[in-house]
């Protein structure tokens, strides 16, 4: 046995245990304080990544809900709509069938059938271009639209809204027309010349956009483009070396338009004589976008690029909503182009919680003009005559076809609320609840558990306490052997 002032083993010993105590202490009081397991990122690194996945599913999940709640709502208020429109067609239909008997009514009553008849034709135009859900009009063809693109090599994406150019779009080719081409910023070649790409550089640093490039005394023109455009991420800048002995490099942006520009620096006489070199920013692209319109001709539209921070040339948008997204061979296209085809009156749906997890919907025009047509060539609700025994008799049939197109399209939007929203709704409540219980297990804290781990650790903090002050004790028997001496 050997006793030492200056160091106490015991004593060390002790404070480290009580230590290691304490922050389980900490961590167990944090979890029972917050009710979590995992509250930073040190508790359970691979839980809190799957944990962080589900939460961002378990939002998306619940959106998803909420957005099949809204599509709900809007069929709901397309078929109160439809409803009121078909009550207006067995109006008529009675019309059409009593001045279809002739032998008991006369020329004034069929004027005042065909007066009438007229004001419930205006009524059905007038829900059909009325009814909205919010802004956004359900039954006069506009609801939504679809754009198939049968060029993908020139647009990636092209969105219309339901107006191009203040004009109602109708079914039909989508075209695009170039008038001015986007560009990228560019230096042009650098003033320094070198005999080719194997040539020596200077040693030094080049700055590009505030990246800080290194070239050493080992670096040919060939290494430091790569070095370069190795951090074309960073800087928005690519290198190029131009001619073919001699040959110099020259700087250009990687986006197009005029929210990307180059700002060079060096030190020494690396690429450019030691100076700066400042290129000006890019031109965005400018492109007329032209589809059919309702009642027949085009409708066009002016897409300029770059239009708000961060967007680049080739990203174009215009005044009332609309989206063009160019590929660089798009952007290269000089002739009139059709790059898809628009599908009018197609709602679409964000039903789930990942891409491409969406529902469509046919939402057409209920207008006199689009109802009864079925029932003979060139005639609608719109057409109908009853003044005449005849006319009357065809308006039954057209008015029958009329009913019969309602009927079916109440169907299929009842179907679709039904079969596949509600539906769709009870499954995403089903997945947000199994989510919630596996998530809730990864990361909240099991309060009995960490109660029992609390009581122990109070426990061995109090023991590390004593077990501390008694190891302070231990040196007092120092002091018996002095004064024995």
């Amino acid at each position: 046995m050997s006793l030492r002032i200056n160091t106490n083993i015991s004593s060390l010993n002790a404070l480290r245990n009580l230590q290691m105590t304490d922050d389980r202490m900490s961590k167990v009081t944090t979890r029972l304080s917050t009710g979590l397991r995992i509250n930073s990122a040190g508790d359970d690194p691979a839980g809190m990544v799957i944990s962080e996945g589900m939460r961002s599913q378990i939002n998306g999940i619940q959106q998803a809900v909420r957005n099949a709640q809204d599509a709900i709502n809007m069929t709901k208020t397309a078929e109160g709509a439809l409803d009121e429109v078909q009550g207006l067609l067995r109006n008529l239909r009675a019309l059409a069938i009593h001045s279809a008997n002739t032998g008991v009514v006369d020329a004034n009553q069929l004027r005042a059938n065909q007066s009438a008849y007229r004001n419930a034709i205006d009524s059905i135009n007038r829900i059909a271009d009325h009814t909205q859900w919010g802004t956004k009009k359900l039954l006069n063809g506009a609801a939504g639209m679809s754009i198939g693109t049968t060029r993908p090599d020139l647009v990636s994406g092209v969105y219309l809204g339901n107006s191009l150019g203040g004009e109602v779009v109708a079914d039909g080719p989508i075209s695009i027309q170039r008038v001015t081409a986007a560009t990228q910023a560019t230096t042009g070649a650098l003033s320094t010349t070198f005999a080719d790409s194997s040539a020596s550089v200077t040693a030094g640093n080049v700055v590009i956009n505030g990246v800080t490039i290194q070239a050493t005394a080992n670096d040919t023109v060939s290494s430091l483009v790569a070095k370069i455009n190795g951090r074309a991420a960073d800087t928005g800048v690519t290198a190029q070396i131009t001619g073919s002995g001699p040959v110099q490099v020259s700087l250009t942006a990687t986006r197009y338009g005029s929210n990307s520009s180059i700002q060079f620096a060096e030190s020494g006489n690396i690429l450019n004589g030691g100076t700066t070199a400042n290129a000006s920013n890019g031109v965005d692209a400018v492109f007329n976008v032209t589809a059919q319109k309702v009642g027949g001709g085009t409708a066009t539209s002016v897409f300029t690029g770059g239009q708000g921070p961060g967007i680049d040339g080739l990203t174009l948008s215009s005044q009332d909503g609309g989206r063009l997204n160019l590929s660089t061979a798009g952007n290269a296209e000089t002739a009139l182009t059709v790059i898809g085809t628009a599908k009018v009156g197609t709602m679409r749906f964000q039903i789930g919680p990942n891409s491409e997890q969406s529902a469509s919907f046919n939402m057409p025009s209920i207008a006199a003009d689009k109802l009864g047509t079925g029932a003979y060539s060139t005639e609608s609700l719109a057409t109908v005559d009853l003044t005449s025994g005849p006319g009357a008799e065809k308006a039954i049939n057209i008015i029958d076809a009329a009913i019969n197109e309602l009927s079916m399209l109440r169907g299929d939007l009842g179907s679709f609320q039904a079969n596949f929203l509600e539906s769709t709704m009870r499954s995403l409540n089903v997945a947000q609840e199994n989510m919630s219980a596996s998530e809730s297990a990864i990361r909240d804290a099991d309060i009995a558990a960490e109660m029992t781990e609390f009581t122990k650790v109070q426990i061995l903090r109090q023991s590390g306490m004593s077990v501390l002050a008694q190891a302070n004790q231990m040196q007092q028997s120092v002091l018996s052997l002095l004064q024995g001496g």
